[in-house]
């Protein structure tokens, strides 16, 4: 089931086991029917916990018949000829079912008809996904340069993306990568000009991104939904950046925030408690930063955290590796090879336990710890000649030491140049 889901189906509809049925029968029956009758623009509605009811409008365009690009995985580029959705139980119905199937079937479902596709291409689905609050997080990273994958911890299925642009610069460049709505954004260098190259999910595809307002690299970053928020970094030049800025993927434009107080690059970036923060990184070539930052977006105001990274810094300048799940911040230090969580109140790093025990860093570079979901996970594998194994390892937090499992292994390169984890 997916995060979210239930209680949003027991709010959606009653909890008698006919009314259940009744729901998995029709998302089943979403690959077996089709109607070739039209009808309205719909409406959704759903309650919250106190019983308001909240209301959102799929616009019309996003059902027009025919329109989406004209392949389809795994159909050959052919639809069956009706191009509505399912008329035996109604629009409404039919899009309700769409959105509580998995994300790992869309392209299948696209396939069912045009009206179908159009649904599902328009990125329309996703956007109610995050309105309702259902979302699956897959990891996207890279073991090779130009060359990205996808793990989908829910079907436990691998996904090869298509390869990235050739770019001689670009290659050698340092990378940083964030995904946010349905997007992948990856940042990298020419010889003194930035370059953005968006992946997404919608078309499968590589396409140029939207410049922030000062291109950097090596900077810290954060997302939620449609959102990102970037920190520091460095310019073309080399200088180290204060400046933040907000990205909206749904309108593909960047808003220039306030600046830190302090500048940094190699820094992390972390969202917590409805605040962006920014921990670690260096201020020179040679200046480790224990301190962090925390950005409020409501005041627009940022706050010096002093000693909020101490210890995580490696003596190469990694950024620290944290994450955070149900707003609780956790780190993992490479060099003791431990898993620590952040103490709020008194602004101190509390050990818990063991990182797993295979995946190497190379002084904090190579390897992945992220927040995907509900669950930790550590991405990597041991340092081997000519070849080797990527885990994915994961732990959801709870009391006592941690526990971890790997959830998924496969014959590829063990380092990991950049990770990030897409919500939709």
């Amino acid at each position: 089931m997916l995060e979210g889901q239930s209680c949003l189906i027991s709010r959606a509809i009653p909890s008698s086991c006919e009314q259940e049925s009744k729901w998995v029968y029709m998302t089943y029956r979403l690959l077996e029917i089709t109607s070739n009758k039209r009808t309205p623009c719909v409406e959704l509605e759903e309650q919250d916990e106190g019983g308001a009811v909240k209301r959102a409008k799929l616009p019309k365009n996003a059902y027009v018949e025919g329109t989406g690009s004209s392949d389809c995985q795994g159909g050959g580029g052919q639809y069956p000829e009706s191009g509505s959705l399912i008329n035996q139980i109604g629009r409404d119905n039919s899009i309700s079912c769409l959105l509580r199937c998995s994300r790992s079937d869309y392209d299948a479902l696209a396939c069912v008809n045009k009206s179908f596709r159009s649904l599902v291409r328009s990125g329309e689905l996703y956007k109610l996904r995050r309105w309702l609050g259902i979302s699956e997080h897959w990891v996207y990273f890279s073991c090779n340069v130009l060359e990205w994958e996808a793990y989908d911890p829910y079907s436990g299925r691998w996904i090869t993306l298509p390869k990235m642009p050739h770019n001689e610069c670009f290659m050698s460049s340092d990378k940083e990568s964030l995904a946010v709505g349905s997007e992948l954004l990856v940042f990298g260098k020419e010889i003194l000009s930035h370059v953005v190259l968006r992946y997404s999910i919608l078309t499968n595809s590589w396409s140029p991104g939207i410049e922030m307002k000062t291109p950097r690299c090596l900077f810290g970053s954060a997302s939620l939904g449609e959102k990102a928020f970037v920190a520091g970094g460095i310019d073309a030049y080399g200088n180290i950046l204060r400046s933040a800025e907000l990205y909206n993927s749904e309108t593909e434009t960047w808003v220039t925030l306030p600046s830190m107080n302090v500048p940094r690059k190699k820094c992390s970036g972390v969202l917590m408690d409805g605040k962006f923060y920014v921990i670690g990184g260096m201020a020179s070539n040679t200046e480790l930063l224990n301190c962090g930052e925390e950005f409020d977006p409501e005041k627009g105001t940022w706050r010096v955290i002093p000693n909020m990274s101490s210890g995580l810094n490696g003596a190469s300048g990694a950024p620290p590796l944290v994450a955070v799940v149900n707003n609780e911040l956790y780190a993992a230090h490479y060099a003791e090879k431990e898993v620590r969580k952040y103490d709020k109140k008194a602004n101190s790093w509390i050990t818990l336990g063991r990182l797993p025990e295979r995946p190497d860093s190379v002084d904090g570079w190579g390897l992945a710890f992220r927040a995907c979901g509900e669950r930790l996970i550590v991405i990597g594998g041991p340092r081997t000649l000519g070849g080797g194994i990527i885990e994915v390892n994961s732990w959801i937090p709870e009391e006592g030491p941690p526990e971890w499992s790997m959830i998924a292994s496969k014959h590829s390169a063990s380092f990991v140049y950049n990770c990030a984890v897409m919500g939709c």
